[in-house]
């Protein structure tokens, strides 16, 4: 693990064993630039701890680049804690409770949520030992589901790309697709209804399925068919890796703009989408509305109307991403990821310059 670390970019990586439960636990600290380092609690069985230490440290630098792609003030972090594949689930409230009690002993360097693996109930465990959690349940203090706000992000993310596509703020008529109707995807549905959008939709989940068709009366596109559906937009809000060499060429929309994580299975699709003159939102920038608004609520004390604003203000950014990708040439993922960078750095040299 010493080589790992010492090839890294990262500021600092903290370890912890915990031997009650055979846990080694991982926080990577990636940049403080910008603020406090942010970002999620994964729980999982990893092959090896070195296994788990390079998940964290990659993790926390994609979280440096997306708080800093939507310019909120918040550093790169992101924990691991690797549970043995024997974790015995009853050990559970106590290895989260420790390890509340670990950041704690660590004076707020990091600051943490749910992520895969963890839940709303194990943050307010966390919280027993340590303030610094969002993400809680609404009776421990926290503001509950985060997925209308992501979904919030999304529109106002699809709604920007509409403009720059169509050269037009009016959504009336369009045909959106949207993958996956659960915790974001359905409350993004309701507001591309109410702005009069023609919305059809695909899961894989018969009951939710069903519910949406009998709530809304939408068109269904059965799993196997969406990616040569045509639309206008097609809006992924489920599982992540579906844009790839074998369904980039069967789409049949002019935009791609959702909420869910790692649309891309890798960084060569991006390019691709710039290829076929597909508008691609980068899914780090779309969906941050719900991170932001666990975050600002839950630890900076905004109140939920800030929060909704600044959420709002996801379709701005991304005015700007498509402004410098065109200027420059590039597709729309390296455009995002040269403001970001480019945001990080400044940063840093205005602490050097302050010190």
């Amino acid at each position: 693990m010493e080589t790992l670390i010492q090839s890294w970019d990262g500021e600092s990586v903290i370890s912890r064993f915990d031997r009650e439960s055979g846990t080694w636990m991982f926080i990577a600290i990636h940049s403080t630039a910008l603020g406090v380092a942010t970002g999620g609690t994964r729980l999982k069985s990893y092959p090896t701890p070195r296994d788990a230490l390079f998940d964290a440290m990659r993790l926390a630098e994609g979280m440096t680049y997306k708080w800093a792609g939507v310019e909120f003030p918040r550093g790169g972090g992101k924990a691991v804690l690797n549970i043995s594949e024997v974790f015995d689930p009853s050990q559970r409230e106590g290895l989260m409770s420790r390890y509340g009690q670990w950041l704690a002993d660590l004076h707020a360097i990091f600051e943490t949520g749910p992520d895969l693996g963890t839940t709303s109930s194990d943050m307010a465990l966390i919280r027993r030992g340590f303030n610094g959690v969002f993400g809680c349940p609404l009776d421990f203090g926290g503001m509950g589901d985060p997925g209308p706000y992501t979904a919030l992000g999304v529109f106002s993310g699809i709604r920007a790309s509409c403009e720059r596509r169509f050269n037009s703020l009016d959504m009336i008529g369009l045909s959106i697709l949207v993958q996956g109707v659960g915790s974001v995807g359905k409350p993004l549905i309701h507001l591309l209804l109410e702005a009069g959008c023609e919305v059809k939709f695909s899961d894989l989940d018969s009951a939710r399925i069903d519910k949406v068709r009998q709530e809304l009366g939408l068109s269904f596109v059965e799993p196997e068919a969406v990616y040569g559906e045509p639309c206008d937009v097609f809006a992924p809000c489920a599982t992540g890796g579906i844009l790839n060499a074998k369904t980039i060429p069967q789409l049949k929309c002019s935009i791609v703009a959702g909420g869910a994580n790692n649309q891309l299975e890798g960084s060569q699709d991006g390019e691709a989408l710039h290829q076929r003159d597909i508008l691609y939102a980068p899914d780090y920038i779309i969906n941050a509305g719900g991170a932001i608004f666990l975050v600002s609520t839950e630890s900076m004390g905004w109140d939920i109307s800030k929060a909704r604003d600044r959420i709002v203000e996801i379709g701005n950014t991304l005015k700007d991403i498509y402004a410098h990708a065109e200027k420059h040439g590039i597709s729309s993922t390296e455009a995002a990821e040269e403001l970001a960078k480019g945001r990080v750095k400044h940063a840093v040299l205005k602490k050097h310059t302050e010190n």
